[in-house]
């Protein structure tokens, strides 16, 4: 890697306001956008800002609609092929729908490091960054009436039908054990 010791001491300039700032201002700045990158990097977890009318009444009818990023195009295509067997539902759609939540589907999937690699059976709970973010959540846990299933991302998730899983806004399930509330606390 190339050292660049010229930078260590000059001043940088904001390309945006054209303002000069000190060196010491200068490495806050670098600072923050090291710091913002990891989040930058976690977009994918987001809903997309246009997200089609159908894809919500369709898919949201049963669960919530997954933000597209939570699973590789790979995964979203298999999906789309397979609604008339959808983990064990009769989901079909017309083939226009089908053609216009596919194409969405692709262009808004995941694609990060993460997402190198299918997850099983093509299930968001099955990959494997979810099941290192959950992997303090007890198996009780999942089995809670008001949880049913790892797939349930509202029960914890306060924002989840908007793609918003930050862990400052998790919310215990109704029925949680306080021996299992550490999970939510560390």
């Amino acid at each position: 890697m190339p050292r660049l010791p010229h930078l260590i001491n000059a001043p940088f300039t904001l390309l945006s306001h054209g303002r000069r700032l000190t060196r010491t201002g200068g490495w806050m700045a670098l600072l923050g956008l090291a710091m913002a990158g990891p989040a930058l990097a976690d977009h994918g977890r987001s809903m997309p800002a246009q997200v089609p009318k159908a894809y919500v009444q369709e898919c949201a009818a049963c669960h919530i609609a997954y933000p597209p990023g939570l699973l590789p195009s790979r995964s979203w295509r298999n999906i789309m092929n397979g609604l008339d067997k959808h983990y064990g539902v009769d989901a079909s759609l017309d083939a226009a729908t089908v053609k216009q939540l596919n194409a969405w589907l692709q262009a808004n999937a995941g694609t990060s490091k993460r997402m190198a690699e299918a997850p099983a059976q093509d299930r968001i709970t099955r990959s494997a960054w979810f099941l290192r973010k959950h992997d303090d959540i007890a198996p009780a846990v999942w089995k809670l009436p008001s949880v049913k299933s790892a797939a349930n991302c509202a029960a914890c998730h306060s924002r989840a039908d908007q793609g918003d899983f930050d862990e400052d806004r998790l919310k215990h399930p109704a029925g949680l054990e306080p021996r299992w509330r550490r999970a939510w606390n560390d």
